[in-house]
């Protein structure tokens, strides 16, 4: 059991670390210290939702109901496209990060939002939570396949929480407005190409 385990948190953590569109947002939200909390538990908590249908058996259905991912496809393009748009427009314009003890402007509300949106609308995360996780965890019989889904739910936790609080570690760097800029451009890169290859 603890070796499905193991073998769950290490293909969990392989999927995860990639850059990403909700990796990207986590950091931001970690650098600003703004809602950091909501932002790691919905992604992990999405994350834990995605991996239990997909070793509960959600995978089948959606490889016979391909119009589903062909919903989420373009839908996630058209969102990623507009928050490359933001991001770059944030690169030309420039920002500080406030240590004076104020926050973003961004509320709760916008914060969930684009997390849920970040997270649900991007088709990868079907292909690679429920999909490829949940082929990987039927390999481990039927009470190993549950541990697996444990330990690839354990990686989520453990990066999304090291990812928004560590942030913070890059305070000082981020202190500068250049920072910001590279920062931002590399989002929006990273945002339209996945929006292009959605599309593509």
């Amino acid at each position: 059991m603890l070796a499905s385990a193991a073998t769950g948190l290490a293909a969990g953590l392989t999927l995860i670390v990639a850059i990403g569109s909700q990796n990207a947002f986590v950091l931001r939200q970690g650098l600003r210290r703004s809602h950091v909390v909501l932002v790691v538990t919905v992604c992990a908590f999405s994350d834990l939702v995605l991996i239990a249908l997909g070793v509960g058996g959600l995978g089948v259905v959606i490889e016979r109901m391909p119009i589903l991912l062909e919903a989420v496809r373009w839908a996630g393009a058209a969102f990623l496209a507009g928050y490359a748009v933001l991001a770059a427009r944030r690169a030309v314009t420039g920002e500080e990060l406030d240590t004076s003890g104020e926050r973003s402007a961004m509320s709760w509300r916008t914060a969930l939002g684009t997390c849920l949106a970040l997270t649900w609308l991007n088709p990868h995360v079907y292909l690679d939570t429920v999909l490829l996780l949940g082929s990987l965890a039927s390999t481990h019989g039927t009470p190993g396949k549950w541990w697996f889904a444990a330990g690839a739910g354990l990686g989520s936790l453990l990066w999304f929480t090291a990812l928004g609080v560590g942030a913070r570690y890059l305070t000082p760097l981020f202190e500068r407005r250049s920072a910001w800029r590279v920062l931002d451009a590399l989002i929006a890169v990273v945002m339209l190409a996945l929006a292009v290859t959605l599309v593509v």
